[in-house]
């Protein structure tokens, strides 16, 4: 086999030509802030299914919550039913018990109201979403102080108009 010599400048040329070629692929790879799931940075309305009647997304929502995208990473903000799930965590009932209530999802207080004008107070949970249209673990302990296992689903998002 012929071994080819490459002059100084030929060398620097090729290296220039090839760092050029890295730099554009780098910067199409991460050109826009997307996730696996392919949604841009925003904030899109989405719908939270759960597969228990105990545990949803508080009527007056119409079963979705607010999803926020941001530096490729989701979140949901859903109001539940009620102020009885005390802590949510994003896992299984066995891996929540072994974590710092630090490391729990914690709740904040809405003012929801229904179509006869009543109103009531709700926890809503900040809930992060691996992937949409895929079912993930979601532990959540009550008022009764035990976990449970649980699945739940982000689907069909819709950005929001600023």
């Amino acid at each position: 086999m012929k071994k080819i010599e490459l002059t100084k400048k030929s060398k620097l040329w090729l290296i220039a030509a090839l760092s050029a070629i890295m730099i554009f692929t780098l910067a199409a790879c991460g050109s826009s802030n997307k996730n696996s799931s392919g949604l841009e940075d925003g904030t899109y309305t989405a719908e939270f299914t759960t597969d228990s009647r105990m545990f949803h997304v508080n009527e007056t929502k119409d079963g979705k919550g607010t999803l926020t995208v941001k530096d490729g990473k989701m979140t949901i903000h859903v109001t539940l039913a009620s102020t009885h799930i005390v802590n949510l965590y994003p896992g299984t009932a066995e891996e929540a018990k072994k974590q710092d209530k630090d490391d729990l999802l914690q709740p904040t207080t809405e003012k929801v109201k229904y179509e006869d004008g009543t109103t009531e107070e709700a926890y809503a949970f900040d809930v992060p979403v691996p992937e949409i249209d895929k079912e993930f673990d979601c532990a959540l302990i009550g008022t009764k102080g035990k976990w449970y296992d649980h699945k739940v689903k982000v689907t069909n998002p819709v950005k929001e108009d600023k």
